[in-house]
């Protein structure tokens, strides 16, 4: 579906060090989608203030508003923006196989992703008290999987980028900041710069420590 551009600008509540956020606002971009950013301050608690609640009420960020339409989540976000909105249909694709291995990599990007680098970026920038030594040792695991998968490919799924290189890009690229060394990792850092070389890239913010 191609969006009426008279219509309002899809909302994005979010935080500008949230690689969660992040997610949403680099795929908004490199729809063309005209967006609103909203930075919602979690250190005062905005997220658990009432009015937030009512948009999510797990308090948690980002959230979008696209006209009357509410929707949190980063996953859920991504698939209702490629699904309406992703003209060429690449994003996600509708072939069985391709669309399971998508989903198969939104749930690593939800999981793994999550438990190890940005669980270690938690620890070191926000002092968040979590187990730094676990979230590492998942994180090394991790990359060493990603590495494997994209040593004879470009992207995750298919020939080109999908929601699935979008869900895994920020918590990589700012895994440094958790303690976490790309060093060893040369086609996940090959990767990390074709997602950068796609035409309406927008970076994520980095953090103080970096």
């Amino acid at each position: 579906m191609v969006r009426d551009m008279t219509k309002p600008p899809i909302r994005l509540h979010r935080h500008v060090l949230s690689g969660h956020s992040h997610r949403v606002e680099l795929f908004l971009s490199l729809l063309g989608l005209p967006s609103e950013l909203v930075d919602v301050d979690i250190t005062k608690g905005a997220h658990k203030a009432p009015e937030f609640l009512r948009k999510n009420a797990f308090g948690q960020l980002p959230v979008i508003e696209d006209e009357d339409f509410v929707l949190p989540d980063s996953s859920a976000i991504l698939v209702y923006l490629a699904k309406r909105y992703d003209t060429s249909g690449r994003w996600l694709p509708s072939d069985a196989r391709d669309a399971a291995q998508v989903q198969r990599w939104l749930s690593v990007a939800a999981g793994q992703l999550v438990q190890g680098p940005a669980v270690a970026r938690l620890v070191k920038v926000f002092r968040v008290p979590r187990d730094a030594d676990q979230a590492t040792s998942v994180a090394n695991q991790l990359f060493g999987v990603l590495e494997a998968h994209l040593a004879s490919r470009r992207f995750f799924v298919g020939d080109g980028p999908t929601i699935a290189d979008i869900a895994l890009y920020s918590y990589t690229r700012h895994a440094p900041e958790g303690g976490i060394s790309l060093e060893p990792y040369p086609s996940v850092r090959a990767w990390l710069e074709r997602i950068e070389a796609l035409p309406g890239f927008v970076p994520m913010k980095a953090s103080a420590v970096a």
